[in-house]
């Protein structure tokens, strides 16, 4: 295995870990700045605390979904441009 020091900066478990610790604080601040902020909802479940916090992470989960599901769909064999 190799040494951490010659791995490049962005896999090493101490950047990945300082990286998740980064990201989970900025979610958790934004998601706490929407008691500051005062919503103007267009459809009643749009002013509910965190709701575009939580509503992103179901769209990007749905996005997901899709993208492994379309990809079920168009995916040709191996030897497609080998044949």
């Amino acid at each position: 295995m190799e040494n951490p020091e010659q791995l490049h900066w962005l896999v090493r478990p101490k950047t990945i870990r300082l990286l998740w610790i980064i990201l989970i604080t900025v979610l958790v601040i934004v998601t706490l700045l929407d008691l500051l902020i005062h919503a103007h909802p267009h459809f009643g479940l749009d002013g509910t605390f965190g709701f575009f916090s939580w509503f992103g992470f179901a769209t990007c989960v749905a996005m997901v979904f899709g993208a492994k599901g379309l990809g079920m769909v168009l995916k040709r064999k191996d030897t497609y441009y080998n044949g």
